[in-house]
């Protein structure tokens, strides 16, 4: 059953057992909710509820003289109702205030903004790097490194200087490479290497009469380079120290693993870029996200770009009793900053 499915007197109980036990941490009571609950109802009515809850998956009761605690489907319809309640504010988190995007260099960026995100949420903050294919440049220099390996060296047009060294299967020389950055930097200055690959495909042809020596290098080198960047996700992580101060939230060895993949973030960087979508934020609630090994976790993600382009994503990992009505504002306002700091229209 879905939780607009239910009574507003159930979603309300619902709700008030899932606040109270985000914040106290243990099986909440009928008692403890009949006294804080704005319905005015009895202990015996709220038991009643809840066993109702219960029986639809909401919540469980973890020993028989117990309260009860929200199950994953609890927790789901709980934040269900969060975004129903209009959550995002339209002036900045206050957490946010001090906090500004001076950086030249985007992966000092990145790092500051997953702190940031650690900090504030006391969980684990982390970023995906965008794509430098992706990112529309003001000027671009290929560099020969060694025979088969070459550096390409981008300032965007919010200028930002990125660098990134990629091997290809044709030998360049310098000069070669000088005349494709000069040709590049001509006709496709404000535009990115995606865009300029895509259009060279379909106007190859007319090209060639005129550049036919360098057109076939040039594609060769923006082919290699944008295969081997499809085969990598650079990622940056911050507080994971602050996890491990959780572990009775936590199957330690469910945590061990968890931690085995923070090790491997080209591992990491693929499983958080498989949840990428259009919403402002997503949350992922436990077993939501089908991976045995972050069943005691939630991911909370937005993502940055520009315009309807998506460039990377961005949020916390933390446990599944982690402060929703905090965080998830805290990530979209974050997400926000970050893609009006990477704008490419300046």
């Amino acid at each position: 059953m879905h939780s607009s499915r239910l009574r507003e007197k159930d979603k309300v109980i619902l709700n008030l057992i899932t606040e109270s036990y985000l914040q106290e941490g243990k099986p909440i009571s009928s008692g403890f909710i009949a006294q804080r609950s704005p319905l005015r109802v009895s202990p015996a009515t709220v038991r009643n509820i809840m066993t109702k809850l219960e029986d639809q998956g909401f919540l469980y009761q973890p020993h028989p003289s117990s309260g009860r605690i929200p199950t994953d489907k609890g927790l789901r319809a709980y934040v269900n109702n969060l975004f129903e309640e209009t959550l995002f504010p339209d002036k900045k988190v206050e957490l946010l205030e001090g906090f500004t995007m001076q950086f030249s260099d985007l992966n000092s960026l990145l790092t500051q903004v997953s702190k940031v995100l650690a900090e504030h949420s006391d969980n684990l903050g982390f970023v995906l790097s965008p794509r430098i294919s992706k990112i529309n440049f003001r000027h671009l220099r290929f560099i020969k490194i060694s025979e088969y390996k070459v550096m390409i060296i981008l300032i965007t047009t919010s200028n930002f200087v990125l660098n990134e060294t990629f091997q290809t299967n044709t030998y360049f020389t310098q000069l070669e490479l000088d005349r494709a950055s000069q040709y590049i930097n001509q006709n496709f200055s404000g535009q990115n290497i995606f865009s300029i690959r895509d259009y060279l495909v379909q106007e190859l042809p007319k090209f060639k009469l005129s550049y036919e020596d360098i057109i076939d290098k040039l594609m060769n080198l923006l082919k290699a380079y944008i295969a081997q960047e499809e085969e990598e996700n650079q990622i940056f992580l911050q507080g994971t120290s602050k996890l491990l101060e959780k572990h009775d939230l936590f199957d330690m060895g469910k945590l061990k693993t968890l931690f085995q993949n923070f090790e491997e973030k080209a591992k990491l960087a693929k499983l958080l870029s498989d949840f990428i979508s259009l919403d402002r934020v997503k949350v992922l609630i436990g077993s939501e996200m089908n991976i045995p090994d972050v069943k005691d976790c939630s991911l909370i993600l937005s993502h940055y770009g520009y315009r309807s382009q998506i460039l990377g994503s961005l949020g916390i990992i933390g446990p599944k009793r982690i402060f929703y009505k905090q965080i998830i504002p805290l990530v979209d306002s974050v997400a926000n900053r970050l893609s009006q700091t990477i704008s490419f229209s300046q």
